[in-house]
């Protein structure tokens, strides 16, 4: 074969005899090699002359392969003849080995060097020094792989990966995702066009608001400002009116910032919605808390525990301050002796007990993890046969039993409880549209399709349905934007 630009090759590596010549101390000089190639470098002369004796030959080291040259392969390398000597103070030869593999080489024929043989398939394994019982035990077969191939190592693709895929699939069970390729200064200028000039263009808003996320939603105040000098909130509350506006403002606030105003709210006004309360401190994480707590802190002047402690008091009042320290448990590692222990001291503390003990359930049920709690109350049934909701119902009362429940509902099973509250706020005369728009604004991105099938299982009729029976509107349509969907 000739390559462009090289001029031909005569004779190129003439037929070797018999595989490799033995060489006697020294490399010969091989006749029939590459000629000199013309235009090149010049021809070196007579090139590396022989090196007078050479290496010794090292006496002990590998002995001359019987056959010389590498005999033709059939399906595989034969087993090698004689193999390297034994090292003297090794480990013996191994016997045996794997068994010749079709198709391929053969592994430690005739045993290897240095190693010890391994124990058979279903041999016991050697003693080693220190073994309970004087030995291990024999070592498993390899299931069914067969004796002349490969051994077969099982390994199940889908059970590497299920957890990933269920992190894929039930990862996301919000209804409002990140729109891509938002633009905060193109959404800016939607806005301003859509407050500008005579009436409103509620539908741009509505459109607008109801297909972004919430890291979409909340830069456009800082965009807002930077692009045209004026306040985002200020320009919505001179154009929008009602329950649209609330929700407008809503949608745009920071989470912490919205729930900080929330409980506000709910402790300043004349009389306290407690139930608001627990549902915030129930059912946000540790970081959520300890940043509602400084949002507070900086927008009102006050620690949110002392805000606390002013409206509320007793058992209910500590409930709270328990709650709002944000200090659970968040590991997902359930110790199920631990868990029947709470279950027992639970039982002691209310129905085997004359009178309750609240200071009991406040401990277990404002610091061990949610998944430990779940077994808590699983145990308790199976201990009293009576759901520990019951039991609170029967020992306690008022809003630290009302507290208690909720607390027992949310972490048992969010959606549901979230899915109670809706329901409650939109049912009978009059809705409740503040804890509505809370709830929906804040489940939007969380559980919000888990709320919706919870809804129409316990209420026999989709979350959609209902809000378009209880409310108009453009209201009504952003709030349809956040529900996602009829089921």
């Amino acid at each position: 074969m000739s390559y462009p630009g090289y001029p031909p090759q005569a004779g190129g590596y003439p037929p070797q005899a018999g595989g490799y010549p033995q060489q006697p101390g020294a490399y010969p000089p091989q006749a029939g090699g590459y000629p000199p190639q013309a235009g090149g470098y010049p021809p070196q002369a007579g090139g590396y002359p022989p090196q007078a004796g050479g290496y010794p030959p090292q006496a002990g080291g590998y002995p001359q392969q019987a056959g010389g040259s590498y005999p033709p392969q059939a399906g595989g390398y034969p087993a090698g003849a004689g193999g390297f000597p034994p090292q003297a103070g090794g480990f013996p030869p191994q016997a045996g080995g794997f068994p010749p593999q079709a198709g391929g080489q053969a592994y430690c024929a005739g045993g290897q060097q240095g190693y010890p043989q391994g124990p058979a398939q279903g041999q016991p394994m050697p003693n080693y020094p220190g073994a309970p019982g004087g030995g291990n035990p024999p070592m498993p077969g390899y299931g069914s792989a067969p004796s002349s191939g490969p051994v077969a190592i099982a390994v199940s693709i889908p059970m590497l990966y299920q957890w990933a895929v269920m992190d894929i699939i039930i990862g996301f069970r919000g209804t409002i995702k990140d729109f891509p390729s938002a633009d905060p200064l193109r959404d800016v200028e939607v806005l301003r066009k859509a407050m500008k000039g005579f009436g409103t263009n509620e539908s741009a808003i509505i459109e607008l608001l109801g297909n972004r996320s919430m890291k979409q939603r909340v830069p456009l105040v800082a965009a807002y400002k930077t692009t045209y000098g004026k306040d985002l909130f200020k320009d919505l509350k001179s154009e929008l009116t009602g329950n649209f506006e609330n929700l407008v403002i809503a949608t745009l606030m920071k989470p912490s910032a919205f729930d900080a105003a929330e409980l506000r709210e709910a402790i300043k006004g004349a009389g306290t919605d407690e139930a608001c309360l627990i549902e915030i401190l129930s059912s946000r994480t540790n970081a959520e808390i300890g940043e509602i707590n400084q949002v507070y802190k900086t927008e009102y002047g006050k620690p949110l525990e002392d805000a606390i402690s002013n409206d509320t008091s007793g058992h209910f009042r500590r409930l709270l301050v328990s709650l709002c320290q944000g200090n659970r448990d968040e590991r997902e590692n359930v110790d199920v002796a631990l868990a029947k222990q709470d279950a027992q001291k639970l039982h002691a503390a209310g129905e085997n007990k004359v009178g309750t003990d609240e200071s009991q359930f406040n401990a277990i049920l404002c610091a061990r993890s949610v998944p430990h709690l779940r077994t808590v109350f699983h145990e308790y049934q199976q201990m009293c046969g009576r759901d520990i909701v019951k039991s609170i119902c029967r020992e306690m009362s008022g809003n630290v039993e009302s507290g208690m429940v909720a607390v027992v509902k949310c972490i048992r099973n969010t959606p549901a409880y979230f899915a109670e509250r809706l329901h409650k706020a939109m049912q009978g005369a009059g809705t409740k549209d503040r804890t509505l728009i809370r709830i929906m604004v804040s489940r939007s991105e969380k559980d919000m399709l888990d709320i919706r099938q919870e809804y129409l299982k316990n209420y026999q009729k989709s979350l959609y349905t209902h809000i378009s029976g209880d409310t108009s509107g453009d209201y009504q349509k952003l709030l349809l934007k956040l529900c996602g969907g009829s089921d």
